[in-house]
C-alpha cells in the first residue's frame, strides 16, 4: 500500500490490537482528557490556548510513521507536533502492546498514543490531555472507561460552515468530503452518552469551560445545550448534503 512498506503487518497487529499489562499499570489512576471535535471547530487553538492558560496539563505529543510536513511556514518538530516513528520500532511497539490506542489513517501512516507519554503525565502527577479522532476516542474509552471525552461543538451550522472554508482555498469535492467525515462524527457522537458537550463559541468562555470540566466540575446545562446543538447541526447538515 502507498506510504506505507509494512502496511499487511500493521494490519494485522491493529485488527487483534491488546494493550501490555504494562500499560494497564500506567492507565490506573491517570487522569486523561480526551478532545473530539468536526474539522475547523477550533480544537487545537483551544489545546494551544490551554497549553499557555494552565500548567496542571501533560499535552501528549502522539507517535506517527509518516515524516514531518511544513505547517505554518516551519517544519514540523519531532517531539513537538509528533514523535516521528521508523515503521520498524513503531510495529515492534505495537507487537508489546505499547500503545492505549493506535490507527491506519488514510491506509498511509500509523499514528497512536504511546504509554510512554502516558507515564510521563502520570510521574508528574498531571492531567494528560491530547485530541482524537472519533474512532480513537471510542478505542480509548474501551481500553479506559474513566477517560473524560469533551467533544467540541461549532456555535452553529453557518458559522462552522464559514470557518471550514475560511481555511484556505479548496475545490467543492474537498469542501463536501469534509461534511461527510464530520456528518460520521456528529452521529457518533450523538448516539455515545461518554461524551460531555463544549460550544466552542467565544475562545476564553470555551477554554474555561473544558478546564473547569477536566478538573471535575460539572455543567449540566451547557452540556445538555451542546448535545441539542449538536443534533441541530445535524438536521442541518443533512439537509445541505441531500439537498432536500
Amino acid at each position: 500500500m502507498a506510504g506505507l512498506r509494512l502496511y499487511d503487518d500493521f494490519k494485522r497487529v491493529l485488527a487483534d490490537y491488546k494493550v501490555s499489562d504494562r500499560a494497564k499499570r500506567a492507565l490506573d489512576g491517570l487522569k486523561l482528557v480526551i478532545m473530539v471535535a468536526p474539522t475547523s471547530t477550533g480544537r487545537n487553538t483551544i489545546i494551544d490556548k490551554l497549553h499557555q492558560k494552565a500548567d496542571h496539563y501533560y499535552f501528549i505529543v502522539s507517535d506517527t510513521t509518516r515524516i514531518p510536513q511544513v505547517r505554518d511556514g516551519k517544519l514540523e518538530a519531532n517531539g513537538v507536533q509528533y514523535s516521528f516513528r521508523s515503521e520498524e520500532d513503531m510495529l515492534a511497539d505495537l507487537k508489546a502492546g505499547e500503545f492505549l490506542e493506535a490507527a491506519l489513517i488514510h491506509d498511509q501512516q500509523v499514528s497512536g498514543i504511546s504509554i510512554r507519554e502516558l507515564e510521563k503525565a502520570k510521574h508528574r502527577d498531571k492531567i494528560a490531555i491530547t485530541d482524537v479522532e472519533i474512532i480513537g476516542a471510542d478505542n480509548i474509552m474501551r481500553a479506559k472507561p474513566d477517560t473524560m471525552a469533551i467533544f467540541v461543538v461549532p456555535p452553529s451550522f453557518e458559522e462552522w460552515q464559514n470557518r471550514i472554508r475560511s481555511r484556505g482555498h479548496m475545490n467543492e469535492q474537498e469542501f463536501k468530503n469534509r461534511l461527510l467525515s464530520a456528518d460520521k462524527e456528529l452521529v457518533a457522537a450523538i448516539e455515545h452518552d461518554y461524551y460531555q458537550f463544549v460550544i466552542a463559541d467565544d475562545l476564553e468562555r470555551t477554554v474555561g469551560m473544558i478546564d473547569a470540566i477536566a478538573t471535575g466540575q460539572s455543567n449540566q446545562a451547557e452540556n445538555q445545550k451542546g448535545r441539542q446543538l449538536i443534533k441541530q447541526i445535524h438536521q442541518q447538515l443533512q439537509v445541505y448534503l441531500t439537498g432536500s
